[in-house]
């Protein structure tokens, strides 16, 4: 492969959009996935990445434009790889996904809902995201400390950014504060990255650092946390090294209105990045699954017990099963102070065998999932499934959740009655998606 078929420009037509939100063409029968293009668009691009079967380039020039095109409201569109839709209008962004969910369903799991396609979920599409790793390098040619999401078009660098429309405003509008302030510390060469994690009432930075932090260090960041409002917090190891910094006595939380629970969490926990679709999804999920007060409860991949709790307040008895095992301590504490009694929690990783575990062997009348993007597909074979009537499967991935579907159908004797997409990630490729089995 030289450099010059590597990096030739070329002219195409878009036919479709690919499941990452890139423009596909086909060229002398191969296919070109070109970022920044649009179904029914002619560009021009340069390939930048060539291969056997297929191309990868980048719009240079909008030749044709879709009437579905919209200026990127982001200045930073073109080279943070944060976002890859702000260019399609918001309503053919879901109809995209919809598309993506229902071809996995008939490619993949050879399934189609039989009732319905259930009307899309959305919520605000700026400012949502309260979960985020944002990658932090000095650079000295600059004098500066870049912080952001990894390039676009080189994922091993740092987008050089001055805020983020998608980011919690607390946090998003401050990047070009978090690069000074990392600029102005004596270890600003050894700290790779900084989370994000907002609650409903706190915000709080991890700052990670490969050194320990000098006194003035330590005093700099506890001075950014009470200007801002932030909480600080510092990680100079793995997760279970995480520890506050500025407040100590401040802890996030998030409350769900509808099951009058609130959920207590740590910074780097696990829990769903859009707040309020959150809230929609918990309603959606509560009103297919239909618990009722003398009704058995599965709730897999339960994780803080976002599902599990609310679940509770209907059902007689919700069994909860996480494979991390500190996420399952604070839902067993989250669950106490709720003065939930009928939720109990495992922990047990989900992808081995379960033969040895206890709950497997108990009688349910309904079945959450809300499995990682790899799937259930290790789980479902090993479930007690006799007596479980009705199945709520919410997914991330629509490839697994479309295999998973067609295991269900065709093994277990399911039906697929409904399903549809959840916004979770505005302006993103991300699918996130819900459906409904029924025996």
């Amino acid at each position: 492969m030289t450099r010059r078929q590597r990096n030739r420009e070329i002219e195409a037509e878009i036919i479709d959009l690919s499941h990452d939100g890139r423009g596909v063409a086909k060229l002398d029968g191969k296919t070109v996935f070109i970022s920044g293009a649009l179904t029914g668009e002619r560009v021009r691009a340069r390939i930048h990445i060539s291969k056997k079967h297929f191309d990868e380039g980048h719009v240079l020039e909008v030749l044709d434009a879709s009437p579905l095109r919209v200026e990127p409201p982001c200045p930073h569109f073109e080279i943070c790889g944060g976002c890859s839709l702000q260019h399609l209008k918001a309503e053919a962004q879901i109809e995209a996904k919809q598309h993506i969910l229902l071809e996995n369903f008939e490619r993949i799991g050879h399934v189609r809902p039989q009732q319905t396609v259930l009307p899309p979920l959305t919520d605000q599409p700026w400012g949502y995201r309260r979960k985020a790793r944002l990658g932090v390098k000095w650079v000295a040619a600059k004098e500066r400390a870049i912080v952001g999401f990894r390039e676009a078009l080189k994922p091993m660098y740092v987008a050089d950014i001055h805020s983020c429309r998608v980011l919690v405003p607390q946090v998003g509008e401050r990047i070009h504060e978090l690069s000074a302030l990392v600029s102005s510390m004596d270890a600003r060469e050894r700290i790779p990255q900084i989370e994000v994690a907002a609650g409903d009432s706190a915000t709080a930075l991890v700052f990670r650092h490969l050194d320990p932090l000098s006194a003035a260090d330590t005093q700099r960041l506890i001075e950014f946390g009470q200007r801002t409002g932030l909480m600080i917090y510092l990680q100079p190891g793995g997760n279970d090294s995480v520890h506050a910094l500025w407040p100590t006595d401040v802890a996030l939380s998030f409350r769900i209105p509808a099951a009058d629970v609130e959920l207590a969490f740590r910074p780097l926990d696990f829990v769903q990045v859009n707040a309020g679709m959150n809230q929609r999804m918990i309603a959606r999920t509560l009103e297919l699954l239909d618990p009722q007060p003398g009704e058995r409860v599965l709730d897999l991949f339960c994780g803080l017990g976002n599902f599990t709790l609310p679940i509770a307040r209907r059902a007689a008895q919700v069994v909860g099963v996480e494979g991390e095992a500190g996420l399952v301590a604070r839902a067993r504490d989250n669950a106490r102070a709720n003065a939930v009694t009928n939720a109990e929690f495992f922990a047990a990783d989900l992808s081995q065998d379960l033969r040895g575990e206890a709950w497997v062997k108990q009688g349910f009348d309904k079945l959450l999932l809300d499995p990682p993007r790899t799937g259930a597909d290790a789980c479902i074979p090993q479930l007690p499934l006799d007596g479980v009537r009705r199945i709520v499967y919410v997914s991330c991935h629509p490839g697994s959740l479309a295999r998973d579907a067609g295991i269900l159908v065709r093994e277990h004797g399911y039906r697929l009655v409904s399903a549809g997409v959840m916004d979770m990630f505005p302006h993103t490729a991300h699918v996130e998606s819900i459906a409904l089995f029924e025996r």
